[in-house]
């Protein structure tokens, strides 16, 4: 629905960009044939160690004048999102950020003023929730569209927590 909307407030990368959460912003790769291989291996030890949880967005809010962007903002989810980000910008994908990390999903990115401010006033009351199951690693085409690569499945069922009194022997 909000890919949707973002290309009827008419952003000419809507359907080149899948809605998303950054967890990870655009990683050139080094051309050592091996690199992928370490990437993925590392984001698929991140996403086995994760479980699910819920995401709920609300409401609208803008990087500008910072960032010619507004955004549906996390009422739910943020912590998780912060952590799961800083699990990944790790081992072989750190490296520091432009701007602090703050989860959010873009709907009108490099549009003119009224456009934004239309999206910013109309989308206020946006409410959607779902619950995270993963997270993917995308490829940028030669033709500028995002393309899935990889989807990483988080642990389906959380760790019990033994009986109390229990001891765990191995």
């Amino acid at each position: 629905r909000l890919q949707r909307i973002r290309a009827a407030l008419g952003d000419p990368m809507a359907y080149a960009i899948p809605t998303h959460i950054t967890l990870l912003p655009p990683t050139e790769m080094p051309s050592d044939p091996g690199a992928l291989t370490r990437v993925e291996d590392h984001l698929r030890g991140v996403a086995r160690s994760e479980h699910p949880s819920t995401i709920r967005l609300r409401g609208t809010a803008t990087f500008r004048p910072v960032s010619p962007v507004v955004f549906i903002a996390l009422a739910e989810g943020i912590a998780d999102c912060e952590r799961l980000q800083r699990r990944v910008m790790s081992g072989p994908l750190a490296r520091e950020l432009e701007f602090p990390y703050h989860p959010h999903v873009t709907v009108a990115h490099h549009l003119p003023e009224e456009v934004m401010d239309r999206a910013y006033k109309d989308l206020s009351g946006y409410e959607a929730s779902f619950e995270v199951r993963g997270f993917s690693l995308y490829e940028h085409g030669a033709d500028g569209v995002w393309r899935p690569r990889r989807h990483f499945a988080f642990a389906s069922v959380p760790p019990a927590a033994p009986p109390a009194g229990a001891t765990a022997t191995g």
